[in-house]
This record gives C-alpha cells, sequence and structure tokens, in this order.
C-alpha cells in the first residue's frame, strides 16, 4: 500500500493544487447539508451553528452563552448524530469531583490469579463530542479538569497518561454570570475555548415555528454527513488555506490594539478594558477566518472573514474595568469600535512596505 505523503510528493504543484481545492469545495459541500439537517431540529440560530462548525473544522473547543431553555444542548447532541461521532454529557453540579470527569483507578480482583491490582475507568470525557452542560454550575477545582484534555487532547492519572479519541471538542453551555449559582470560569480555562458564542432568544417568527414543531408526534429523521476520519482529513485541509500577509497583520494589529498598556491600543481599549488578549487570540483569528472562507465557497482568506469571527474569538478573553461596567459597556461594544477603528487601508500599505 503507498505512503500518501510519498504520493503527495510525487504530485506536481498544480496537481496538489487542485486536490486540496478539490476537499475543501468537498468541505463546503458537507457544510451545506450539515445545514440542512441541523435545520430539520434547530430554528433560527445559524449564526451559533455557524461559529459551532467553524469551530470543529479547525479542532477548537466552543463555550455556549445564554439563558436555559434556548436548546443548547439540543444544537450539540444534533450535531454528534449527523456527525456520526460518540456524544457524552456531563451536567455540572457544585458537587462534581474532577474524577467524575476524567475516570479514577479502580482496585479490581482477577479472577485467574486472585490478586488484586488497580484498573483505570473511564470518565465521560473519553468521547468524540463532549458536552459540558452549565459548566459554571461547578467549582473553579473541577472546571479546571478539562484544562489539560483541552489542550493536551488527553488525560493524566496517577502516573499514567491516557490519550482521548480524536477527533476531541468540548463544547461547554454556560449561564449568564449574574444568575445565583454560578462560578466564573478561570482565565486560563476560559483561554481554551476558541469561541465565546453568544446563544440570544427567537425572533417572533421563529418562535412561533418552534412551538408548532416542537407539540407534535413527529421526530424528524436526521442522516449523517460525515464520520470522524473525515472530520480530521478536512481539519487538515482547513489549515492548508492561504492567507495574504496583509491578513496574518490585520489580525495581529487587531489583537495588540486590545492591549491597554500598549502604544498600539485604541482609545477605548485604555478606557474600558483591564487587560487585553493574548496571541492565542490572533491565532484564532486566523484558523476561524480560513474556515469561514472555505464553508462560503471560498479558497482565500479576506481581512472581513477576520472581522466576522472577532466576537467569537475576542469577547471573553477581553476583561472590562469598573469605568465599563458603570457606564453599561460590553466586550461586544469594544470590539465593535475595535473593528472600525483599526483600518484595513493601513494593512494593505503594511503589506507593500512588506513586499
Amino acid at each position: 500500500m503507498n505512503d500518501p505523503a510519498s504520493v503527495e510528493s510525487s504530485l506536481s504543484p498544480e496537481q496538489i493544487r487542485e486536490k486540496e481545492e478539490q476537499a475543501l469545495q468537498g468541505l463546503a459541500t458537507a457544510y451545506e447539508r450539515m445545514r440542512e439537517e441541523i435545520g430539520k431540529v434547530i430554528v433560527g440560530q445559524s449564526e451559533v451553528v455557524d461559529e459551532l462548525l467553524i469551530a470543529m473544522f479547525t479542532r477548537g473547543h466552543c463555550l455556549l452563552v445564554g439563558v436555559p431553555g434556548l436548546a443548547k444542548t439540543l444544537l450539540v447532541s444534533t450535531i454528534s448524530r449527523i456527525l456520526q461521532l460518540s456524544f457524552r454529557r456531563i451536567q455540572f453540579t457544585p458537587d462534581l469531583m474532577p474524577s467524575d470527569i476524567t475516570g479514577t483507578d479502580v482496585l479490581q480482583d482477577d479472577p485467574e490469579t486472585g490478586h488484586r491490582k488497580f484498573e483505570f475507568m473511564q470518565g465521560p470525557i473519553f468521547t468524540n463530542i463532549l458536552l459540558a452542560d452549565e459548566v459554571n454550575r461547578t467549582p473553579p477545582k473541577t472546571q479546571a479538569a478539562l484544562l489539560e484534555a483541552m489542550q493536551e487532547r488527553h488525560v493524566s492519572v496517577g502516573t499514567h497518561t491516557y490519550r482521548l479519541p480524536q477527533p476531541f471538542f468540548v463544547l461547554a453551555t454556560q449561564n449568564p454570570i449574574e444568575q445565583e449559582g454560578t462560578y466564573p470560569l478561570p482565565e486560563a480555562q476560559l483561554d481554551r475555548f476558541m469561541f465565546n458564542v453568544t446563544v440570544k432568544y427567537p425572533s417572533s417568527a421563529e418562535e412561533l415555528l418552534i412551538l408548532k414543531q416542537t407539540t407534535g408526534g413527529i421526530e424528524p429523521e436526521l442522516q449523517p454527513i460525515l464520520n470522524g476520519d473525515q472530520i480530521l482529513a478536512l481539519q487538515e485541509v482547513v489549515r492548508k488555506v492561504p492567507v495574504p500577509e496583509h491578513v496574518f497583520v490585520y489580525a495581529r494589529d487587531l489583537v495588540r490594539a486590545t492591549r491597554p498598556e500598549g502604544k498600539e491600543a485604541i482609545s477605548a481599549s485604555q478606557q474600558y478594558l483591564s487587560w487585553g488578549a493574548g496571541p492565542r487570540a490572533g491565532q484564532y483569528l486566523i484558523l476561524g477566518a480560513k474556515a469561514k472562507a472555505v464553508l462560503d465557497g471560498r479558497f482565500h482568506v479576506t481581512t472581513d472573514d477576520i472581522k466576522a469571527v472577532a466576537h467569537p474569538v475576542l469577547r471573553h478573553r477581553l476583561v472590562t474595568n469598573f469605568q465599563a461596567n458603570s457606564e453599561n459597556i460590553t466586550t461586544d461594544d469594544v470590539i465593535d469600535l475595535l473593528i472600525k477603528k483599526v483600518p484595513v487601508d493601513l494593512q494593505k500599505r503594511a503589506r507593500q512596505a512588506i513586499e
């Protein structure tokens, strides 16, 4: 059997490019089919669906924020069904322990030898899609149990390390912090999420359709679209999407403009932020823009793609200060100003200077 890497190395640059474009076109087609299938169950929320799928095809994790009853859990379980992936749900509660997530060593009797030994019993984190439901209902110690898995995609218990199945996504839901019985997620935990997705109330027309669809006896049939191996292959394809130099520069400057102590900061960052985003935000801006371009059927990235993913990438990485809170200025308001104040034409001149 031929090695795929050796086969690809024997192709000409034009053939490699054609092969990659075919794969990208396949992803765009699969995306349209996925949206159709999700639409059979989920009414509206098209922006939320787009952001979730963008994160998945870039190996990112998502935090969905919204009040209870907005179908966050239903959306995640629906995606797992159309992608033919294993799915587990953890209901986060104040008494949940870290071992309830990762698993633990259990003393077992060997019936053949009569000896006793420890065996690792896998926790629910050993799945393709993990739904961390109401993740901010549990204390930070238990929230931190997800950190290693989200970043390294493995779990360490005792002296052993266990690899998680691939692909692996954490899709967490969170109730607004101002509600009783919630714990703010630590900054290190928040930074592991590629996107912070805001789930809003449906429109009047959408809510009427929800009432009609969910109170009858007909349950829609979902058709599987992709399997795990196909998703892994498409994730590799997304990373190969070319990005112009001026788009890299724009993503970098957008992130640096959030840091209130930096000389590149805009006035709104200096006035309303305690601190801004780190380099990981820039990485996610580029990766999200690549996926956004592909899902739109394009094979090149523009600054508009960066702008399209700026809110979900940045909103949980900016920390507002007392003045912002007193004036009801949110991180989304600051991001709007960032997009407005960091002009694209300056980035084009920067590209010309580099060239």
